[in-house]
């Protein structure tokens, strides 16, 4: 899995002209999932998000999480994160999980953060055409990838 996580000021999906999702400050998460991924990769990183440290604490310092901070998240699944670029100009989509293995697991990922965060995440909708928008906060953005956990 890898995930792009984004310190937001607020955060929004539209589909067909009409809201689906919207935050507060918090993350947005695009999620892009492969076949290789499993239960392991939702855990590690739900537990990564949970306790990144990426928000200000009383000095302006980047030292609290989510959980100290009280944010909302916003997932957002989006395959074009497992794009190969290495031949041609053409992106190619093939590590892409297919939507049978995909969308159990962005839902599980969805509700295993939901866990984590102790509160209800909002979310896109799977393989919808979504207007994302955000105010990225800083900027801060940050790339993780479960198969590159050192």
């Amino acid at each position: 899995m890898r995930i792009v996580i984004q310190r937001v000021s607020r955060a929004s999906v539209t589909i067909d002209s009409i809201q689906k999702s919207a935050i507060g400050q918090g993350m947005l998460i695009l999620l892009g999932i492969e076949e290789a991924d499993t239960q392991e990769d939702i855990q590690w990183l739900c537990k990564k998000i949970v306790n990144l440290r990426i928000f200000p604490d009383e000095n302006g310092v980047m030292n609290k999480s989510i959980l100290e901070h009280g944010g909302e998240i916003l997932v957002v699944s989006q395959f074009t994160l497992m794009a190969s670029t290495k031949k041609g100009n053409r992106p190619s989509y093939i590590r892409a999980a297919r939507p049978e293995t995909a969308i159990p697991l962005y839902e599980e990922f969805c509700e295993e953060l939901s866990i984590a965060l102790q509160k209800p995440v909002e979310t896109g909708t799977f393989g919808a055409d979504m207007k994302v928008e955000l105010i990225n906060d800083g900027p801060v953005t940050i790339l993780i990838d479960s198969k590159v956990k050192e």
